[in-house]
């Protein structure tokens, strides 16, 4: 069996806890508490964390696993990310997503990287479906993805209010939703629906147009939209939207190339706890691997740059450095409030029984990463990457 030890560290579970010793025996984490001894049956890696602070791996929700893009023709089609970026931005758990192109793409592709994810050490599902409605699957129906696939958990990111949205019908909207509704309590999944939400205004309302046709029989809670933070108009309307029950997902990757629209998200999660807002269905998601086309007034596109996981961890940091909000705050948006939302059991938390996915920070950067009980970084250097790296 493998045994990790870690010795003294500084706790945030995400609620800090002080300084604790972390054993961890295969994928689990078996004991958090002062001054553990292993026993002597188990051959242990004892790591000395005095000075280090441990977190939870990140959970980043919302990854174009596969690739994506292709927004400016065939040459603008982004590649699949290497395992080495994951680990060099703390995520441990990924969630991917088809996105724009469910034309020249498909699902299958995306359920087999998230495969190869898991074979190379960190954890993985995915999302069924694209931006389209009706929406490409694996089976044939979204409800019977989510039911009999392991991997796949929800349906997205579908897209609405965008001028690349195929404009589903409210009824369209329902009678998937209502599927994916189905297809999570048959498998025992999340069967979330994730939304991109494009920049018309008013955002929202075809998601409560569903809410009301269904003669609230459905929750706003089956919905996960993202890109709340794409200008402030959208943001404000995903304030009102979290005050009514719902959860949103902010968009990280994307602030540093379109500045003049987007709302910066540790400023999200600034302006959130301010307002006496609660940020517990609130998450933070990287967009990793899809580009993040700009366009002109006449749809033309004049801007391409591409999503990376890093964001994540740079907007938790900032949140702590520039925007003055407790670790602890900060972390539940990439930890323990996507693992609830969609219903990963076991991540988001280092507590006993949980899965050994921990991050060991320096001063505010990353020292080391364990993945389901294996290092993949320790002490900055890389020690595992994905094949062809």
């Amino acid at each position: 069996m493998n045994a990790i030890l870690i010795k003294g560290a500084e706790v945030y579970a995400p609620k800090y806890i002080g300084k604790k010793d972390i054993f961890i025996v295969d994928k689990k984490i078996v004991k958090v508490a002062e001054n553990i001894n292993a026993p002597s049956i188990f051959n242990c890696t004892v790591i000395d964390a005095d000075g280090l602070t441990a977190i939870p791996g990140f959970i980043d929700s919302h990854v174009h696993i596969a690739g994506a893009g292709g927004e400016g023709g065939p040459a603008t089609r982004t590649p699949e990310l290497p395992l080495s970026k994951y680990i060099e931005a703390g995520v441990t758990t990924v969630i991917g997503c088809l996105g724009t192109d469910g034309m020249t793409r498909n699902v299958e592709s995306v359920l087999m990287r998230a495969k190869a994810l898991r074979n190379e050490g960190i954890s993985a599902w995915i999302y069924t479906g694209a931006y389209q409605v009706p929406t490409p699957t694996i089976t044939g129906d979204v409800g019977k993805d989510i039911a009999l696939i392991d991997e796949i958990i929800g349906v997205g990111e579908i897209a609405l209010s965008d001028h690349r949205s195929s404009w589903p019908s409210p009824y369209e909207l329902l009678r998937l939703t209502e599927h994916a509704r189905v297809g999570g309590m048959l498998g025992g999944k999340a069967g979330i629906v994730n939304i991109h939400l494009g920049d018309q205004y008013n955002p929202f309302q075809p998601l409560y147009e569903v809410i009301e046709l269904s003669k609230n029989m459905l929750k706003l809670t089956q919905f996960l939209p993202t890109h709340c933070n794409r200008n402030d108009y959208t943001f404000d309307s995903a304030i009102e939207y979290l005050k009514k029950g719902g959860y949103i997902d902010i968009t990280t990757s994307s602030y540093p190339y379109f500045p003049e629209y987007e709302v910066k998200p540790s400023k999200c999660l600034k302006i959130l706890i301010d307002n006496n807002i609660g940020i517990d269905n609130v998450t933070f998601s990287s967009d990793a691997g899809g580009s993040l086309p700009g366009f002109d007034d006449k749809g033309n596109l004049i801007k391409l740059e591409m999503g990376l996981p890093f964001a994540n961890f740079k907007e938790i940091i900032d949140a702590v450095k520039e925007e003055k909000i407790p670790l602890e705050e900060a972390l539940k948006v990439v930890t323990v409030n996507p693992a609830r939302i969609l219903k990963l059991h076991n991540k988001g938390k280092i507590e006993e029984s949980y899965d050994a996915d921990i991050i060991l920070i320096d001063n505010f950067s990353i020292h080391s990463v364990i993945a389901n009980g294996v290092f993949l970084m320790k002490e900055r250097r890389l020690v595992k990457k994905g094949n062809y790296e």
